[in-house]
């Protein structure tokens, strides 16, 4: 018997070619989209999970409250994690990450610039599970002037030679460091990648024992069954008792005055597997991923998937309205309900599997496409992997079943005289609520999509677009001008002597980049009033007096940096934010003090208009702009004409003075695209997928449409007898999907508009949705629907009368 069932479903497939094909190819498609945004999710959802104790491992962050406006940090001062340890026996461990400036590294002959330098305790790397390849673990870091490198660092400066006892060169000074150890490569699916690790016992700055800033970042062991939210509970004892004296001493207040100053500090943990997807501030080590892209493609691959079955039911109930005779002979010869049902069944999950194969090698060829859209790195052996294989297999049983149930079910239960009829059953089920909602639910989905898409495109475009409040086109920022030792300023004067170069600065404080930006607590001080404001958190730039024309940031009030005031050593400029966050809006900034850390006074001689200096994810922050201690970058402002020409000419002047490392550039406005990156990719593959579910609609919505056409061949036999135009049919047969379509456009209306409202409360600045984009998504969604049912439609009107009434 089951023989015969698979002689019968290979007949069909092969007798209707083209209606399989189609069949096939659309639940494939489907099945692929699914099995990438699934590797996807997945992926995303694997960061951090690679330590032994992953489970019990914390990172300390502090969260601010500051004129009601809320900062979270991902680090924390240099004391709070031993400082934490010592107070509570529920703390197993605790370790240290300290990010070191990009450096260049010589060894004999060879040098290279090195950006992934990390300062961490001795334990660090055993607490995160990196295995040692060379060296002891246990003491690896504890020697002084030791570093430890990853395997790649190590095959990349010495090839297959053993690195260990390796001496390396550092920096300008020729600071030399002994290579301690090698450890495997990071995972990739880690918050962080470094290629070199010092130790803290080597950095004057780690032996501080500071609590009230930031920079640190710290991770805690917790024991086996601690609660982290008890633990938290227990925090502010330990802003009480480190904290508040310090910020007493900086501010030079009363302990009560310096208690409400810190009264919204808070110390906070964080579960390591949740800094990947539930941390996004300015300050992390690495751009982390969006637990609500994960929600988003989630639910976008189980829509697909939704999608691809429904239209499998449609195509198969198209197609089994064809053998409504054949089913009915076979029961006048004896075949049973359960028998008809088994044929149908097989024969739905034969199509499923062969649609699962085909989806198999679409994965395996798009996979490196997918990786390169998405910026991943996943693997086809962790995509199909024993216990996946198991799952597509189950899969394919299941769809089968659920996409072939609903015509096996009406054939086999129908009686024998309707279905000799010509398949009146499935018409009168065919007009039922179910095909109906079907249709209504996939295009529901797709002008959900489709709203989501466009709303999504204007978000990116408008934060590409937005006025930075600075000039970032032809801006050319030259590297490492530290190199150059006492000739760097000299260089900068040289370039600006060139005639194609409108303005040129030295400073290593480069807008859209966290590399050089430096962070520090600040209060304001009134002379005349004799208080002080609240202390806040602050980006420090350190610039000269060209910094502003240069990047063509406008003042607000007051003046720029001067070489004819020999007192602007002791000046500060500040932006709006500043201004706003310590509680002068109402009145005149120019001449009062801004205090920072350690009690050393400005005198704010103006003020920026606001400006982003990061990405426009985050409200743009106080910044304060010091004179001096600006080396390592020049910024400069070359005109349009001969940008290639310029960049040469600096390249001969740069090895005319004969530094120890090569002339690097980017230009601004290249580092500003590379900002929204992320955003780029998750857009386009956003865009990709939602493009994908509207042709598998489409499908379905093309296979409903042949199924009606089927049915009322006959229907449309008579009306073109009786003198009806192709017009008038195609509007008949077109009327009923386009009602559909029209109530699933306004149901996807709230949905996705509500949905995108949510979604665009994580932008600090976002766009309004605008009515057009509704009004423009319906269009598209009715457009897409009539393209394809005219398709069907026209087909159908243009059929020889005589050859649909012949059997009559």
């Amino acid at each position: 018997m089951l023989q015969n069932y698979f002689k019968i479903a290979w007949r069909n497939l092969v007798k209707n070619k083209a209606f399989s094909l189609i069949n096939i190819i659309g639940l494939s498609v489907g099945l692929t989209c699914c099995i990438l945004i699934t590797a996807f999710v997945v992926d995303e959802l694997s960061y951090d999970r690679y330590p032994a104790q992953a489970d019990q491992i914390y990172r300390v962050g502090l969260h601010l409250t500051v004129n009601d406006g809320i900062t979270d940090f991902p680090n924390v001062d240099v004391a709070v994690g031993q400082g934490i340890k010592n107070a509570f026996p529920e703390v197993e461990a605790s370790t240290r990450l300290l990010r070191w400036n990009q450096v260049f590294i010589r060894y004999q002959e060879k040098q290279i610039k090195e950006k992934s330098i990390a300062v961490v305790d001795s334990n660090f790397l055993t607490i995160f599970s990196l295995p040692f390849l060379e060296g002891d673990s246990k003491t690896a870091l504890k020697e002084p002037n030791s570093v430890v490198v990853t395997e790649e660092f190590a095959t990349r400066f010495f090839g297959n030679e053993s690195a260990l006892g390796k001496l390396l060169v550092f920096g300008t000074n020729g600071d030399v460091r002994k290579i301690t150890g090698v450890i495997r490569e990071i995972p990739k699916n880690s918050h962080f990648h470094f290629s070199l690790f010092f130790s803290t016992a080597d950095v004057k700055y780690a032996q501080n024992q500071t609590w009230s800033n930031v920079g640190c970042y710290t991770y805690l062991v917790l024991k086996k069954g601690t609660d982290p939210q008890k633990l938290e509970a227990k925090f502010p004892q330990l802003v009480a008792k480190h904290v508040v004296p310090e910020i007493q001493h900086d501010m030079g207040v009363s302990r009560a005055e310096a208690q409400k100053s810190v009264n919204t500090f808070r110390f906070f943990l964080q579960p390591l597997t949740d800094i990947h997807l539930h941390s996004a501030t300015k300050y992390e080590l690495e751009p982390n991923g969006n637990i609500s892209y994960v929600y988003i493609f989630s639910v976008l691959a189980v829509f697909i998937l939704l999608l691809a079955i429904v239209n499998f039911t449609n195509l198969s109930t198209a197609g089994a309205a064809k053998r409504s005779k054949e089913i009915g002979i076979r029961k006048v010869m004896g075949s049973i309900k359960t028998q008809l049902m088994g044929q149908f069944l097989l024969e739905s999950v034969i199509i499923t599997f062969l649609a699962l194969l085909l989806s198999v090698g679409m994965v395996t060829v798009l996979l490196p496409f997918f990786n390169d859209l998405a910026g991943k790195q996943i693997e086809a052996y962790t995509v199909f992997n024993p216990k996946s294989i198991a799952g597509f297999l189950a899969f394919g049983v299941l769809v089968g079943i659920l996409a072939g149930i609903y015509p096996a079910f009406f054939l086999a239960f129908s009686k024998i005289t309707a279905v000799l009829k010509g398949g009146s059953v499935l018409q009168n089920a065919g007009r039922g609520g179910l095909r109906s909602g079907l249709v209504v639910f996939q295009f529901a989905i797709s002008g959900a999509l489709i709203i989501a898409t466009l709303v999504s495109y204007q978000q990116l475009k408008f934060m590409q677009t937005k006025t930075q409040g600075f000039d970032k086109e032809q801006v050319l920022v030259i590297h490492d001008t530290y190199m150059l030792g006492t000739n760097e300023t000299a260089f900068k004067d040289q370039l600006r002597q060139d005639s194609r170069v409108v303005q040129a600065s030295l400073s290593r404080s480069i807008p859209l980049s966290n590399e050089t930006q430096e962070g520090t607590q600040i209060f304001g001080k009134d002379p005349v009033k004799k208080a002080n404001t609240n202390e806040i958190q602050a980006t420090v730039f350190r610039i000269d007096d060209a910094y502003l024309p240069t990047l063509g940031i406008s003042l607000r009030a007051g003046r720029n940096f001067s070489k004819a005031f020999s007192t602007d050593s002791a000046a500060v400029i500040i932006n709006e934010a500043t201004v706003r966050d310590l509680g002068w809006g109402r009145s005149n900034p120019i001449g009062k003090t801004i205090v920072r850390s350690g009690r050393r006074e400005f005198t704010v001689i103006g003020v920026v208009k606001d400006f982003h200096y990061a990405s426009a994810r985050q409200k743009i922050a106080p910044l304060i702009m010091i004179l001096g201690g600006n080396s390592g970058a020049i910024q400069v402002k070359v005109k349009a004409d001969d940008a290639s020409g310029v960049v040469e000419s600096f390249k001969q002047k740069w090895a005319a003075l004969s530094p120890p490392a090569p002339f690097t550039y980017t230009f601004l406005d290249d580092r500003f695209a590379a900002l929204y990156e992320a955003e780029q990719k998750t857009g386009r593959l956003f865009t990709v997928f939602a493009g994908i579910s509207i042709v598998i609609a489409c499908l379905g919505l093309f296979g409903l449409a042949t199924f009606t056409a089927e049915q009322r061949t006959k229907e449309i036999g008579v009306r073109k007898v009786m003198g009806a135009t192709s017009s008038s049919i195609v509007v008949l047969l077109s009327k009923d999907f386009l009602k559909l379509v029209f109530i699933s456009v306004l149901i996807a209306f709230p949905i996705a508009g509500w949905t995108m409202h949510a979604w665009l409360q994580d932008f600090a600045y976002r766009i309004e949705i605008a009515w057009w984009i509704y009004v423009l998504a319906a269009f598209l969604a009715v457009g897409i629907a009539l393209l394809t049912v005219s398709f069907q439609s026209i087909k159908a009107s243009l059929m020889n009368p005589v050859k649909s009434l012949k059997s009559e």
